[in-house]
């Protein structure tokens, strides 16, 4: 048998499991009762059901209900306590009785009787099944013989007992033997008293209420009932003839009623168990005492002990065994030999005392073969273990444990489950990791209950296969980055962490930005990632206005086969700056000035007008502030800083000044704070006032009641525009007239130690060439120019350095120096290019150092 179960767990799936099943049939059913379904009941994998038809009721292999649908089922019986009795289908899992199930028969005294089974189901799932044999209130109490006779001498006196046969009922609990009734004569000479054993059992006992007459009724007949606690209950009869005879004086007297005594289970035959001892006062043959067991006793009783009729001592006979019965009750008679003796009787209780004389044994059904992935999940199959322990009681109360397991530091990750009758499952109790240990060394530890208690080993060796089973881990699935508007590309923003305790490339994290847009705008023109160490960078300079944040996800992949990967979310907040000061869009502004007319005698409170301005900003930093600054020192208007309005303070302000220049400024509550300024003229108009809930600014688009905001904007922006144009022209007609007024002039070259001993060569204005570029130095900005040679000083072309802070249209006479300067330029064919900066003005010629070529400008340069 366990040969064919290790041979089946080898070919156990990684979702091993274990299911037990508990199921309970009334006894005396007929062959072919279902008693349940285990693919239905286990909740086993699809098609474990099965067809729900035994195997006669099916006409061709796979035919019922669901044949030929899903993945086909399996169950096979490992183990099975009664395979006479019942069955499992080995396609549709039906557990089924194979012929009459009489439970007397099966389990006789025992108050629970249990079939089990052990069925392999679909070669994943091992399902262990008791079915509780239910007990019928079939039988009724019976007794050995119809009629009992018992001759009691006419002297015995009043509550003298005499035991009577007890009845016999197979049935167990509730339907067995619950007591007895005694319908006596009209006398009432005796009566009944019902006593239980030790073991639950109850006999009756005739106890003598009332002195005996022999002369006046010689025999008496009494019916003894038996009944059982069925509903209905059931019952048998004995009839007791009871013949009352002359006696002699003295029946023997027991020392005792009822002795106890205490004998080690496994005592060796022939050892004593007691020695009784009655005595009667009678002499001769009416004293001599004979000892004997009951006429009731159980033939148990007569096979495991003797007794010695003369002496009375008591021994065993047979092999007493605890776990069979731990509680064995004698029933002694003893009787004189004289003419009708009345016996006298005792009761002598032995208790077995349980001997822990049996080791447990640890039995490996099967263990799994091959390694076992450290991604296996926690709880997976391993083993299967059965342990078993022959002594009962605390001596076969057992403890079962992996070695070394548990949750501290260097615990294997294996655990030990119980699952019925001592059978263990060794499983995995937490993730395994192959880097941390590759193989285990998986001890079971059975240690039993006695004292001493005795401890059984058994060892088997699992090695762990590394696997990719950690993907990268973010240490946070959100993160907030912020950067202020306007940043520069590139800064870096933040950073995000993923870290995969595997080892080697299946550890190795490299970081991704996933596809996805900002508006219409790929996330790739945002932002960018470091893929080896998460370093999020700008590619862009922000603008708050446009965009205040943006989220992305960035993707971690380890380099495992296959790999493994997670992501996280980043969001992006855009900081506001206080980058746009308050553009004023009403009234209407010319060179940053307006004038409103306000109608004379208008009163105080008198609405003058409204300014109003925009801030792009958001917030604080677009929050506006309006006040006057200036010309307002004698307060004759007022401004409201929120709405921007101005009325009138004073009654008589036209007589103290009928023209006033009022500055607004408008502010924003940015850090720093921005602002705008305009001039307000504010003029006196005679003429009547104006009607009532007509606005009082000027200009035709003052009148409106709502006012248009774009109008006053396109035409300030036109304004600008037009007057940036006209001075650019301005400035192209004065450059193009200075060009003109370039002279000739004459140059002469000094030779380097400048005492001009050297040979001269005049330099005409045709031989330079100056082309204007820029420079700048720690004193400002300079006019550089570059010196260009003609063909006539190709020969011997000379690299100078020109810097002047003058304008070219300068109206005076300088002298100007050119400096040699490194051939650095390329110049247009034909010409040899100077590349020169201006160092200065020179008073006298000569200053100049030595190296240096004078120049004499000889006209207005």
């Amino acid at each position: 048998m366990y040969l064919s179960i290790c041979c089946f767990f080898f070919c156990w799936a990684p979702a091993l499991s274990l299911k037990n099943l508990n199921y309970s049939v009334p006894e005396e059913q007929g062959a072919g009762t279902v008693i349940g379904n285990i693919g239905r009941d286990a909740r086993l994998a699809a098609g474990a059901a099965g067809g729900g038809m035994l195997p006669s009721e099916r006409g061709v292999p796979g035919g019922g209900p669901g044949g030929g649908r899903g993945p086909k089922s399996s169950f096979r019986v490992l183990e099975n306590s009664a395979p006479h009795l019942l069955d499992v289908d080995g396609e549709s899992g039906l557990l089924y009785t194979k012929q009459r199930i009489d439970r007397e028969a099966l389990c006789r005294r025992s108050a629970k009787c249990q079939l089990s089974l052990e069925v392999f189901a679909n070669d994943q799932e091992i399902c262990m099944i008791k079915v509780e044999i239910q007990d019928l209130n079939d039988n009724a109490p019976s007794f050995p013989s119809d009629q009992v006779d018992m001759d009691i001498s006419e002297n015995a006196a009043p509550g003298t007992r005499f035991p009577l046969t007890s009845a016999h009922d197979p049935d167990a609990g509730d339907n067995g033997l619950r007591t007895y009734l005694l319908t006596r004569d009209d006398y009432g000479l005796f009566s009944l008293d019902v006593k239980s054993r030790g073991d639950g059992t109850k006999f009756p006992e005739l106890v003598i209420q009332k002195p005996l007459d022999r002369e006046e009724q010689s025999h008496h007949t009494l019916v003894l009932t038996a009944l059982d606690g069925g509903d209905p209950p059931r019952s048998g009869t004995v009839q007791i003839n009871v013949r009352l005879i002359d006696s002699n004086d003295n029946s023997p007297i027991f020392e005792a009623a009822s002795y106890v005594v205490e004998l080690p289970e496994n005592a060796p035959l022939g050892t004593a168990v007691i020695d009784l001892n009655a005595t009667d006062a009678d002499e001769g043959t009416n004293g001599e005492v004979l000892y004997s067991f009951s006429g009731y006793a159980p033939e148990r009783v007569r096979d495991l002990f003797s007794i010695d009729p003369q002496s009375g001592l008591i021994r065993v006979k047979g092999n007493l065994d605890y776990e069979e019965s731990g509680l064995i009750e004698i029933d002694v008679q003893a009787r004189d030999l004289g003419p009708n003796p009345i016996p006298a009787h005792c009761k002598v209780t032995v208790r077995l005392i349980d001997r822990n004389d049996n080791a447990p044994t640890i039995g490996f059904v099967s263990v799994r073969q091959g390694a076992l992935s450290e991604a296996a999940p926690s709880g997976t199959v391993i083993a299967l273990v059965r342990v078993t322990d022959r002594d009962s009681g605390k001596n076969g109360q057992l403890q079962c444990r992996v070695l070394g397991g548990g949750g501290g530091p260097g615990a294997v990750p294996f655990t030990l489950e119980e699952n019925y009758d001592n059978f263990y499952t060794v499983v995995t109790d937490r993730p395994l990791d192959r880097e941390a240990q590759d193989e285990y060394n998986v001890t079971i530890v059975a240690r039993d209950g006695g004292n001493p208690p005795l401890n059984s080993t058994k060892s088997f060796s699992v090695r762990i296969l590394d696997e990719n089973d950690n993907p990268p881990r973010f240490s946070k699935n959100l993160y907030v980055l912020q950067v202020p508007e306007n940043n520069i590309p590139g800064e870096y923003l933040g950073s995000v962490l993923a870290q995969d305790p595997d080892l080697g490339q299946n550890g190795t994290v490299s970081y991704s930005i996933l596809p996805g847009h900002v508006g219409d705008v790929s996330i790739y023109t945002y932002v960018s990632v470091n893929p080896t160490n998460g370093a999020i960078y700008a590619l862009r300079s922000f603008n708050y206005e446009q965009t205040k944040h943006f989220e992305f996800r960035v993707l971690a992949k380890d380099s495992g086969s296959p790999h493994r990967e997670s992501n996280a979310t980043v969001r992006v907040t855009v900081l506001d700056v206080n980058d746009n000061a308050p553009l004023i869009v009403l009234p209407a502004l010319i060179n940053d000035t307006a004038e409103l007319q306000v109608p004379r005698n208008a009163g105080v409170g008198y609405p003058v007008g409204t300014v109003r301005a925009l801030d792009s900003d958001f917030g604080e930093s677009g929050r506006l502030t309006y006040e006057i600054v200036e010309g307002n020192e004698e307060h004759l208007f007022e401004m409201d800083p929120t709405s921007g309005e101005i009325r009138t303070l004073h009654p008589y302000w036209e007589e103290l000044s009928p023209v006033a220049e009022l500055v607004v400024k408008v502010s924003d509550h940015g850090k720093p704070s921005l602002s705008a300024v305009a001039k307000l003229i504010v003029r006196a108009l005679a003429g009547p006032l104006p009607e009532a809930g007509e606005p009082q600014v000027n200009g035709e688009q003052h009148r409106r009641p709502h006012w248009d905001l774009s109008l006053p904007l396109i035409v300030t922006l036109s304004t600008v525009s037009i007057i940036l144009l006209a001075a650019m022209i301005t400035i192209a007609v004065k450059c193009k007239r200075e060009n003109k007024e370039i002279r000739t002039y004459n140059c002469r070259i000094a030779d380097g130690s400048g005492g001009g001993k050297g040979k001269k060569k005049k330099i005409s204005k045709n031989d330079i060439m100056l082309v204007p570029s820029e420079g700048e130095d720690s004193r400002g900005p300079l006019n550089v120019m570059n010196v260009v040679s003609s063909p006539s000083l190709a020969t011997s072309p000379m690299y100078f350095d020109y810097q002047t802070r003058l304008p070219l249209s300068s109206p005076r006479s300088e002298v100007m120096y050119l400096k040699p300067a490194s051939n650095n330029l390329t110049v247009p064919q034909g010409h040899v290019g100077c590349h020169t900066s201006f160092t200065g003005q020179g008073t006298n010629a000569s200053e100049a150092p030595p190296s240096r070529m004078s120049i004499i400008q000889v006209g207005d340069f």
